[in-house]
C-alpha cells in the first residue's frame, strides 16, 4: 500500500470513527505530501462517510452517530478544499446547481455527498433538502438560473416524481436550458435515459464530474 492509499483509508475510517482529531490529522500530513485534494475528499471523507450511510441504513448507526460522521468529514474538508486546484477556464465559468431528494423521501445521505462533490468541482449549489416538491425544483432553478438541476431518491415508489420535474421543465420551455442528473439506490442509467435526465453516476465523485463535464459543455453551446 502506497503512502497516499494510506493516508486515504486512514481518513475515511476516521470519519467513520467520528474522530475528528484523527482526521485533521490525515489531511494534514495528506496535504504536506502534496496528494491530489480532491482525491482525498472522494476517495477518504466522503468514503468514510458513505460507509457511514451504510451503517445507518442497516440499523447500526443513527442519527447522532451520522451528524458525528459528518462533522468529523467537514473539518477534513475545510483542510483539504483550499487547495483543490481548478484551470483558469473552469473557475472563469459560473455553475449553479440546484439539488434535493424527491417528494415522498427522506433519505438524504447520498445527495449530501453530491452537494459535497459538486461544491468542490466548483458550482454553487442551492440544496432544497428532502422530501421536496416537484414543483420546489422548478421555481428555484428559475429563481437562481440553474445550469444543474440534481435529483435523489432511495425508494421505487418515488422515481416517478424526477420524471414529473422534468415534464415541468419540459412545459416551462426550461429543459434545453438546464442539465438533469438524477442519483440514488434504485435508479440507473436506463432509467435517466427513458425519464428523459442528461447524466446518471452511480457515486458521487463521479457524478459531480460528469455534471461539470455536461454543464460547461452546454455553456459552450
Amino acid at each position: 500500500m502506497t503512502l497516499k492509499q494510506d493516508l486515504l483509508q486512514k481518513m475515511s475510517e476516521a470519519v467513520l470513527e467520528m474522530d475528528e482529531e484523527e482526521v485533521v490529522k490525515h489531511a494534514e500530513e495528506y496535504i504536506e505530501n502534496h496528494f491530489d485534494a480532491l482525491d482525498g475528499i472522494s476517495e477518504g471523507l466522503a468514503d468514510g462517510m458513505s460507509k457511514a450511510g451504510d451503517l445507518y441504513e442497516s440499523g447500526e448507526y443513527y442519527i447522532p452517530e451520522l451528524l458525528l460522521c459528518s462533522d468529523a468529514m467537514y473539518q477534513g474538508i475545510d483542510i483539504l478544499r483550499p487547495h483543490i486546484e481548478q484551470s483558469a477556464e473552469d473557475s472563469s465559468k459560473k455553475m449553479v446547481a440546484v439539488v434535493g431528494v424527491v417528494e415522498g423521501d427522506t433519505h438524504d445521505i447520498g445527495k449530501n455527498l453530491f452537494k459535497i462533490m459538486l461544491e468542490t468541482v466548483g458550482f454553487d449549489v442551492h440544496d432544497l433538502g428532502r422530501d421536496v416538491p416537484t414543483e420546489d425544483f422548478l421555481k428555484k432553478a428559475q429563481e437562481v438560473g440553474a445550469d444543474l438541476l440534481a435529483m435523489s431518491t432511495l425508494m421505487t415508489t418515488t422515481m416517478e416524481n424526477m420524471q414529473v420535474v422534468i415534464k415541468r421543465l419540459v412545459s416551462a420551455q426550461m429543459r434545453d436550458n438546464v442539465v438533469v442528473m438524477v442519483g440514488g439506490g434504485p435508479i440507473s442509467a436506463e432509467f435517466a435515459r427513458k425519464i428523459g435526465a442528461d447524466g446518471y453516476e452511480p457515486d458521487a465523485s463521479s457524478a459531480a464530474h460528469r455534471a461539470k463535464q455536461l454543464v460547461l459543455s452546454k455553456q459552450k453551446d
